[in-house]
């Protein structure tokens, strides 16, 4: 993300910050003045594990921090596992990784230094990631979305019995507004990479282990996520989690790609827990991880377009999440179908899906057996009674 963040700053954020928090402007004096706003204004997330309480006890507790230096499983006792802990803590910060205290992509803007705010101040980080990350979300949502919509989306879904009125409307207010609070829910992990507390990397050598290395985390980068996913999904599906978090993405019994984005936004959040939680304990290039970043968006889109390209027993793909959608307790995997296998949550895409031109009448039947089928299991899900309003009601 400090590449993003560079970038945005050197070509207009540094100019942005300068106009409306100058250095010598009356914020500026404001602050000068004030002792509580001068701390805040020079405030870094390094600071929070550098607190008097914490430094104290580290102090304090000197023997202790020795011997959880020197930790291993034979050593293990409640006195020094949490002093472990606090000391893995206060030295897992990479400090050349720290965002801010010198450019690295690009040269230092004539604006770097003219505001009050410096690059590495965590106000101005975690302002800049939330405009900056929702416009992206927003800009991705929609292109991607509407690009499916226009090019590969099957426009019949609009027939079926239970699309929904104005559903495409719903799906896209849904996501609109979504999409900032789930950039909000996410800012302390973006905030964590840029101080330096994440496994993120940019020289690619050796020491790194090269471009095989980087190769290899495509693979174990989905299927750790697919993992979790999984089970973070599945969880989701309990009925007391359901009806309050989950429900709304389950509005759409049938999708048009703009389905794809539209969450509770904790829902969406705690769904994208994994992409992030990763980078955290494994090794990740930074331009890998913006790909990834972006592929798992298109992906998301992908699986909620209509179009059913192939049953393959292996990729979770477009069909397996169209039955999720219409049988509710299947198919909670995002990749793959390994983990619904494991689980026995699997059911296989229906033949029917992957027939090219259909009769109209066969369409219809295969719709009214879905609907009978669906209807039978919401009622267990969600109870008989329906708030949904169909098309064709």
């Amino acid at each position: 993300m400090d590449i993003v963040l560079e970038v945005c700053d050197y070509y207009f954020l540094d100019k942005v910050y300068a106009t409306v928090l100058p250095k010598g402007g009356y914020v500026d004096n404001l602050i000068q003045t004030t002792p509580l706003l001068t701390t805040l204004s020079n405030f870094k997330l390094s600071n929070v594990f550098k607190t008097p309480l914490l430094e104290s006890f580290v102090s304090t507790n000197n023997s202790f921090v020795q011997d959880a230096i020197n930790f291993n499983t034979t050593s293990i006792n409640t006195s020094n596992l949490p002093t472990y802990l606090l000391n893995k803590a206060l030295n897992f910060q990479n400090k050349q990784d720290v965002y801010g205290l010198a450019p690295k992509f690009l040269p230092a803007s004539e604006y770097i230094s003219s505001s009050i705010l410096a690059r590495s101040n965590i106000f101005r980080e975690a302002l800049s990631i939330l405009v900056v990350t929702t416009i992206f979300g927003w800009l991705l949502y929609f292109i991607v979305a509407y690009l499916s919509y226009l090019f590969v989306f099957d426009r019949k879904i609009f027939n079926h019995p239970r699309y929904l009125k104005n559903q495409m409307a719903l799906e896209i207010h849904q996501a609109a507004t979504a999409i900032p609070v789930m950039v909000a829910l996410t800012n302390p992990f973006f905030l964590l990479e840029l101080n330096g507390y994440s496994s993120l990397y940019m020289d690619i050598n050796e020491c790194t282990g090269g471009w095989k290395a980087v190769l290899f985390q495509i693979p174990t980068f989905i299927l750790f996520t697919d993992c979790l996913i999984y089970f973070i999904h599945r969880w989701l599906h309990w009925p007391s989690i359901y009806k309050r978090l989950h429900k709304p993405h389950h509005k759409w019994i049938v999708c048009t790609p703009f389905a794809s984005h539209a969450f509770h936004p904790v829902d969406g959040w705690a769904q994208s827990l994994p992409y992030h939680i990763y980078p955290f304990l494994f090794p990740l290039h930074k331009v890998l991880y913006l790909f990834l970043f972006t592929f798992v968006n298109f992906w998301t889109v992908m699986i909620h377009d209509g179009n059913y390209m192939s049953n393959d027993p292996v990729v979770n793909g477009t069909a397996c999440h169209t039955i999720h959608h219409l049988y509710f307790n299947y198919n909670y995997g995002q990749f793959t179908t390994l983990w619904d296998r494991i689980g026995r949550s699997y059911r296989r895409p229906d033949d029917s899906l992957f027939v090219k031109d259909e009769k109209p009448e066969e369409i219809k039947k295969e719709w009214k057996k879905q609907v009978c089928q669906m209807e039978e299991i919401r009622n267990e899900l969600e109870g008989k009674v329906d708030d949904r309003v169909y098309v064709d009601q």
